[in-house]
């Protein structure tokens, strides 16, 4: 009889999960994350493992708060009683329990983890390469397959402040895989494309990469996430991920304005950090 009433209740409980799941909008089911989750070709790993990570760890706090529900309920003093109930010691089955559970948990987000960011952090054999290079307040822009750049306006409080119109723009092509090659002018910056779910520090003197393939046309947001000094809030930028025949004629557009070669590091605010010489390698 317990037996099949534990089957039932079992029973309810995956009809009514399956319903609430079905009932979900496509943000929910996306854990509430920003974009599409198919921007890049990582996007969809990445909200995968934050939602799978959410629905265990929620599995597990219904567990336990049920069962702490029950334990207060169960063995709540009654009317007349006095003193402590009864007390459990030293019971193995459920201490080794609570040590095995919470470790296979542990080595399983571990493990999930580390085989999604190794495939993010996996060089991908990229077609183009850009060079972003943060400065206090704006970016530059190397297209370096293109020979040519794109330069940002340094952030000024006043009337000659930033607006999204002018804001420093670094064009993609669609379905094309990229790399970009990360570094900075001055203080420590951090490369944030919101929507792309993935960020990663830009030191001086240093080059960090980023590998992907932008798989959905449109623009994007983009931010640094390292406080840099005053007007950090607004060292914004775009992403445009556009089709062939609007890459080039940007690509043309920066050619004609004059923007050809590379913006070099005999820009950089501090000359005397080790690695400014090489860092072009």
């Amino acid at each position: 009889m317990l037996r099949k009433r534990h089957l039932k209740l079992a029973g309810i409980l995956a009809v009514a999960s399956t319903l609430l799941l079905t009932g979900c909008t496509k943000q929910e089911l996306q854990g509430y994350l920003p974009g599409s989750g198919h921007v890049t070709n990582h996007t969809s790993s990445i909200v995968g493992l934050w939602v799978t990570s959410w629905i265990v760890l929620l599995i597990v706090g219904v567990i336990s708060w049920g069962l702490m529900a029950w334990a207060m309920i169960a063995y709540r003093r009654r009317k007349g009683e006095t003193g402590l109930p009864v007390q459990l010691r030293y019971n193995m089955p459920i201490e080794t329990l609570f040590t095995v559970v919470p470790f296979i948990i542990t080595v399983g987000f571990f493990a999930f983890t580390a085989k999604t960011m190794t495939a993010i952090e996996q060089p991908n054999h990229a077609t183009r390469v850009v060079q972003v290079i943060g400065k206090q307040w704006s970016w530059d822009f190397n297209y370096t397959n293109d020979n040519t750049y794109d330069s940002g306006i340094q952030y000024q409080d006043g009337p000659k402040s930033k607006t999204e119109a002018t804001l420093p723009t670094l064009y993609l092509e669609k379905d094309v895989p990229v790399e970009v090659d990360l570094t900075s002018r001055d203080v420590i910056h951090s490369f944030w494309v919101i929507d792309f779910l993935y960020k990663k520090d830009m030191f001086p003197g240093r080059v960090n990469r980023i590998y992907f393939t932008p798989t959905e046309a449109g623009t994007f947001a983009g931010k640094c996430a390292e406080l840099c000094g005053e007007f950090h809030s607004a060292m914004l930028f775009n992403v445009k991920v556009v089709d062939k025949a609007d890459y080039d004629a940007h690509i043309a557009a920066l050619k004609a304005a004059g923007n050809n070669g590379q913006l070099g590091f005999d820009l950089n605010r501090m000359q005397t950090l080790p690695g400014n010489k090489a860092i072009n390698n």
